[in-house]
């Protein structure tokens, strides 16, 4: 691809994207490791995989980069572990130091399996702690339990004691004696199971044993006060302490498994009251022992992980540059000897001398005796677009690429749109109050910019600090417009000087009926104040916006032409200039430039014509006297040039270009012409896809529907994009009268009641109306209409946006990735 630039085309670094070309290195391997780091540290080379045909194990290097994905892997648990911990890695600079790749892995190993080792002797001894702590209130709730009982049987005991030996009545039960009189060895012999029970689950619990056994248990629950921390899963639950007594072994089964099912821990318990207080008195001296040995193993802990948040940072960035440059690796191929690495990339032109140094460096300091070779290929590929930009071009380019890649070094419509699409925007959201909002806004941004691009932010925040720089063209645009209209929050200020106009009497009562008279010169600088508010600011309003947004329509549909002779000279495609650029110009000024022509001598003459009436019988009645509509001697047959001129346009867009194309073919098969690879025609779909195919049939076909596509796409796409710019006086409006409804149907209405509280509330319902429809409702609105104008109205003249990014290999990237 070859650098034609001629005088037509202006010396900008954003207007065609840098000249690239393919490079091949031939790099030995001692130093390949190194050359490879040094050129990601550079980031002006993308590699070509050479590999593509293999998978990532049958390369040459996927055995280091599993022991780099071993090393982010632990890095990460790292990471996790810190965040469970509850503080971040540091981001504080640490002094930069070369750290051996194998060191690191052996450290990083040590360090795992010793944190592993810490969180598993934590776990352990968590979990001892929990079973021990919910011991402790089974103890203490059955205890409680069992002693009330034992209260209450020593109490029956007794009385049935003084009963017996009392007088027997004719009341004492006939089988009493018999009962009392029960050989103890026959007695049945209870059993009992203690522990606790998560609450949710109780009433299922208590109904299952219930039917599990046909009620032959006995089961008491008494709820715990604060919650528990589970010995299993660890989480806090409200529990309830059960006893559950029983009689004979097949209950017991039953009832363990139906504690297993329900997730009940079960603990020993003793009858004895005295072993009760000792089993009490033993816990609790182990749960404070425990406690003591967890707090210390987890002071350890945070001190080791401490430890490694310093390093961390250090430690992640090596790890991620290692396993990218063995990446990097992988995509280049060993030459016969198996003693090279040969590479394939694309560079931009001026990174020559910067990747040659890169190499001799690399060499000298892997202390390689060859060094590595840089040559230039030649290739008919089409290369990778690459523009240099900055911050506040940065964002621009972004909406252009949204739309479509530009192809290799075609008119890039990023730097028109630096100016074009804030100033459209503010067209549509002209009002200096609401600027200065914005303004304010996106200054929070820009001066926080340093402290805000290292934090992790909101989706919707990220967005807009990301775009902030178009958002304060923006804002400054908006300002200038606003200025152009007079609106603050809509109300009119005497900013440039004094009123052209007054009323006819001091009362002012004809103001808005009969009207003002002119009693001085025009207003300086925009819309007159006068304006406002007066019967005829609707009809000067619009008819000064829906002209205006023509005649700025026009103008950028023409800019767009234009910049597609640009690509024509550019690329040397004749055919472009004479049947594309040439009838283009001519159909869309000898209609819609003639009506933008009509417009500034209609302004300028202050003549009452009927533009509608001209632009409508110059079609249907070309002949007819224009009578008072107009507006210049000649007129009548100027329009008939203009007209016979719009419809010799149409075929000659269509009829021979694909006529000439097919002879071009035919002459280049024949051996008649010759074309330099310089001068290859990039620009059309139909040359690009045969140039590719050298020996394919030229299908005339499908060359002409191409072209009458194109035809008709164009034809009636000057009427409907000319149309669309008519969005720019409806949005304007809109967003005009919309403030004009919020101040004096929430503002002024509050005020005029003299009541202190409805006046504050008025004021919050403004400025919440203010923020929320027009600020950023409106602001969305504009911003969307905008990028339609920009993607539709304007790119599609010239723009074919088929291209593909240049992705070079850089270190600089990882800031903006995550693993």
């Amino acid at each position: 691809m070859g650098d034609v630039r001629g005088g037509c085309c202006p010396p900008m670094d954003l207007f065609r994207s840098e000249r690239m070309q393919l490079v091949q290195l031939i790099i030995p391997m001692e130093s390949a490791h190194l050359t490879v780091s040094y050129i990601g540290d550079l980031g002006l080379l993308q590699f070509k995989d050479l590999n593509s045909d293999k998978s990532p194990f049958q390369r040459t290097y996927a055995a280091q980069i599993k022991k780099s994905g071993e090393m982010a892997r632990k890095l990460r648990f790292f990471k996790d572990q810190m965040l469970k911990a509850g503080f971040s890695p540091s981001t504080k600079p640490e002094a930069r130091s070369d750290i051996d790749v194998d060191d690191l892995g052996v450290k990083l190993g040590e360090l795992e399996v010793e944190l592993i080792e810490m969180n598993a002797n934590g776990e352990k001894l968590q979990r001892g702690y929990n079973e021990l702590v919910e011991y402790k209130l089974v103890l203490q709730k059955a205890g409680e339990f069992f002693t009330s009982a034992q209260r209450s049987a020593t109490a029956e005991q007794r009385e049935m004691e003084l009963r017996q030996t009392g007088e027997e009545s004719i009341e004492t039960p006939l089988l009493q004696e018999q009962e009392t009189s029960t050989d103890l060895s026959k007695q049945v012999k209870l059993g009992f199971i203690t522990g606790l029970v998560p609450r949710e689950k109780s009433m299922a619990f208590e109904r299952i044993l219930f039917r599990a056994t046909r009620g032959n248990v006995f089961l008491k629950q008494v709820p715990v006060e604060d919650p528990v921390t589970d010995p299993v899963s660890g989480e806090k639950m409200e529990k309830n302490v059960f006893v559950i007594f029983y009689s004979g072994e097949r209950a017991k089964n039953k009832i363990l498994k139906i504690c297993e099912a329900f997730g009940a821990n079960r603990y020993p318990f003793a009858e004895d009251l005295g072993k009760q207080a000792l089993m009490i008195t033993e816990v609790s001296g182990r749960i404070s022992e425990l406690k003591t040995t967890i707090d210390a193993g987890l002071l350890h802990r945070d001190n080791l992980l401490r430890t490694i948040g310093d390093q961390f940072e250090q430690w992640n960035l090596k790890v991620k540059k290692e396993k990218s440059i063995y990446h990097t690796l992988n995509m280049l191929s060993l030459d016969v000897t198996k003693k090279c690495l040969v590479a394939e990339g694309w560079s931009p032109v001026f990174a020559t001398k910067q990747i040659q140094v890169a190499l001799q460096r690399a060499a000298f300091d892997s202390n390689s005796q060859v060094g590595a070779i840089f040559q230039v290929l030649h290739t008919r590929e089409s290369p990778p677009t690459y523009f240099r930009t900055n911050k506040l071009t940065s964002a621009f380019q972004e909406i252009v690429d949204a739309y479509g890649v530009a192809k290799y070094q075609e008119a890039n419509p990023g730097v028109y749109t630096i100016i074009t699409f804030p100033f459209l925007f503010a067209v549509m959201f002209g009002d200096w109050g609401h600027g200065i909002c914005l303004l304010l806004g996106t200054l929070f941004f820009i001066v926080r910019e340093k402290k805000l691009s290292s934090q992790k932010l909101g989706d919707i925040t990220e967005m807009t600090f990301g775009g902030r720089y178009v958002i304060l063209m923006m804002s400054l645009f908006s300002i200038y417009t606003g200025l152009v209209y007079n609106e603050f929050f809509s109300v009119p200020f005497e900013l440039f000087g004094r009123s052209a106009y007054a009323c006819r009497d001091l009362s002012c009562r004809d103001a808005t009926t009969i009207g003002l008279i002119k009693v001085r010169d025009a207003y300086p600088f925009g819309v007159d104040p006068a304006w406002h508010g007066s019967r005829s600011e609707l009809p000067f309003l619009n008819s000064l916006k829906m002209k205006m947004s023509i005649l700025l329509g026009v103008a950028q549909m023409n800019l767009g032409i234009i910049l597609s002779y640009f690509n024509a000279t550019f690329f040397g495609n004749s055919l472009n200039i004479w049947f594309q650029f040439i009838p283009q110009m001519i159909f869309l000024n000898s209609l819609f430039g003639y009506l933008s022509l009509l417009i500034i001598v209609k302004w300028c003459t202050g003549s009452q014509a009927d533009l509608y009436h001209i632009m409508i019988y110059m079609f249907l009645s070309p002949t007819d006297e224009l009578g008072e509509n107009q507006l210049f001697p000649g007129q009548k047959t100027v329009q008939l040039v203009l007209l016979l001129l719009a419809l010799v346009s149409v075929p000659w867009m269509l009829l021979p270009k694909p006529f000439l194309l097919k002879k071009q073919h035919e002459n280049r098969h024949q051996g008649q012409s010759y074309a330099a690879l310089q001068s290859t025609d990039e620009s059309l779909h139909s040359e690009a896809n045969h140039d590719s195919h050298g020996h394919e049939e030229f299908e005339f076909s499908e060359i002409f529907v191409h072209q009458l596509i194109h035809t008709i796409e164009f034809v009636l796409g000057a009427v409907s994009n000319t149309a669309s710019y008519l969005r720019l006086w409806a949005l304007s409006l809109a967003h005009s009268e919309l403030s004009v409804v919020f101040y004096e149907k929430v503002l002024l209405l509050a005020w005029g009641f003299n009541n202190i509280i409805i006046l504050i509330v008025g004021i919050i319902v403004f400025i919440f109306a203010t923020v929320g429809v027009l600020l950023i409702m409106e602001t969305l609105s504009a911003f969307l209409h905008a990028l339609r104008l920009h993607w539709v109205e304007f790119q599609n003249k010239f723009y074919e946006g088929d291209g593909y990014k240049f992705y070079p290999f850089s270190f600089a990237l990882f800031d903006n990735e995550d693993d």
